[in-house]
């Protein structure tokens, strides 16, 4: 997976993104007022409208109101993280309020994000398609997500502690592998490898029960893709084209590496910042995890598809249990559906979705009881991880203009605070690694450590490298911390 010969700085924080592709966490704070920075847009910064203020109550959602807000956030926010360009599309009632492309699919041709055409690629918002790939086939009975998934395959996965892997395990992430970074991405187009072999040659070890730890788990998905190949009789690529691509009109849609020719023309390249050169098309070798690439308007017409129950993809029910079902073992935590991460803010229930890979920075919500969707891609991580900074403020202020409630306070004296907040303290190592083999190494330096403050509240880092600011955990209840920046909760 040859880039060149990059210093052992530019390896290591490779490395790390190799790790962290596709989790997509929210973690940083919306970004402050500055003075004015050196923008690479057509549109000068200083040209670009003030965010229009928060209503007092819901602001109305249509393109006007949207746009407005929009234009008012997104040009700055680039310019200033230094993020080459971007795609948002919001969507409301089986329609699209706004689709719009921000600074540039191209830099150095100038060739500005067309947000019907432009591919982006969503990273691990891949895993949306796998996984109603995968309900398609339980809706028609041809899988069964409690089954042992060797069931469906042409070779054995092992089971652990006498227990077998099942496909609810591995939409929820509890399937028990460990992490593995072989075979991930890479910009070699001969990297790319049929999932009969991947599947097979990849195949990490086991180290947790099945359905007793989350552990998020690449390969897991690609299994599945697998089964869906296997099950349909049709390649993952083909199956996802017919069943899910057709059916919807999504004209600007592939898990192809590379893409094919009429597509590759319409394939915005990523860049680590804005004034870097372009980078070569990333090959995502697991591909149901991640392969994607796609227009921010062909993710509207997905988005609409689940929030209208379905729509022509999956019947009512299934989509209900699909958007609906929680994880057990989560406590007090944000929950799992199946294939949806569960996120709360100002009082309501999202579904959603992220993904990175190494330039590219996603995120998918849906807000079924609301009926609306919001999609951000950007082709540059930015300075300092600036697209995480971004997309986590599009959501909150996305959420206080249009779906605004009332946070739930803190519910914990001072002193108890402070006193839990010093029994939290110390090194923690993440589910989600290698405990098996040398990369077990990387889990010991790379452990998180909460530490207390001054003002008696903990701290910690973000897990995915593309915070841009402090986080403000705050107990809301005994033993359980939210971040009043971006909603996710800790215990």
């Amino acid at each position: 997976m040859s880039r060149g010969a990059p210093d052992k700085g530019d390896k290591a924080m490779r490395f790390l993104r190799k790790l962290m592709i596709g989790l997509g966490v929210l973690a940083a704070v919306p970004l402050a007022a500055q003075g004015p920075v050196q923008q690479i847009a057509a549109k000068p910064a200083e040209q670009t409208p003030a965010v229009p203020p928060p209503p007092a109550g819901a602001a109305k959602l249509d393109a006007a109101d949207v746009e407005a807000w929009l234009d008012g956030f997104m040009p700055y926010a680039l310019a200033r993280g230094e993020v080459a360009g971007a795609v948002v599309v919001v969507v409301r009632g089986g329609g699209t309020v706004l689709q719009k492309g921000y600074g540039f699919a191209d830099v150095a041709s100038r060739k500005p994000v067309d947000p019907a055409t432009t591919l982006f690629r969503p990273g691990s918002v891949s895993k949306l398609f796998t996984w109603t790939a995968v309900m398609q086939l339980v809706e028609a009975g041809k899988l069964d997500l409690d089954k042992d998934v060797n069931t469906y395959l042409d070779f054995k996965i092992p089971p652990f502690e006498g227990k077998p892997v099942t496909l609810r395990n591995i939409m929820t992430h509890t399937a028990g592998f460990e992490e593995s970074i072989r075979y991930l991405i890479s910009s070699d187009p001969k990297a790319v490898m049929p999932l009969k072999d991947y599947t097979r040659e990849a195949l990490p070890a086991r180290v947790f029960a099945p359905g007793s730890t989350p552990a998020y788990s690449n390969y897991a998905t690609a299994l599945a893709g697998y089964i869906v190949q296997r099950t349909s009789g049709e390649s993952f690529d083909d199956y996802i084209d017919r069943h899910i691509f057709a059916p919807l009109g999504m004209k600007y849609a592939s898990f192809r590496q590379p893409l094919p020719a009429a597509l590759a023309p319409f394939m915005s390249s990523g860049y680590r910042v804005m004034t870097d050169k372009a980078k070569p098309f990333e090959i995502v070798v697991p591909a149901p995890a991640g392969s994607l690439s796609a227009s921010g308007g062909d993710m509207g017409k997905f988005m609409m598809a689940h929030l209208n129950n379905g729509g022509v993809l999956l019947k009512p029910e299934t989509a209900k249990l699909m958007h609906d079902y929680k994880a057990p073992g989560v406590g007090p935590l944000n929950s799992m559906a199946l294939g949806f991460y569960e996120q709360w803010v100002n009082g309501h229930r999202a579904i959603a979705h992220g993904g990175d890979t190494e330039w590219f920075h996603s995120y998918l919500w849906l807000f079924p009881d609301s009926d609306i969707g919001l999609f951000v891609s950007m082709n540059s991580p930015g300075k300092e991880g600036a697209a995480g900074a971004i997309r986590s403020a599009l959501f909150h202020q996305f959420a206080d203009r249009y779906l605004p409630g009332t946070p739930k306070p803190g519910q914990v004296d001072e002193k108890t605070a402070r006193d839990h907040a010093a029994m939290l303290a110390g090194h923690y190592v993440s589910s989600r690694g290698s405990f098996t083999n040398f990369m077990s190494l990387f889990g010991l330096l790379g452990q998180a450590q909460i530490v207390v403050g001054t003002d008696g509240k903990i701290a910690m880092p973000a897990l995915d490298g593309l915070s841009a600011g402090p986080r403000d955990w705050v107990e809301v209840e005994p033993f359980v911390w939210r971040d009043t920046g971006t909603g996710e909760r800790l215990a």
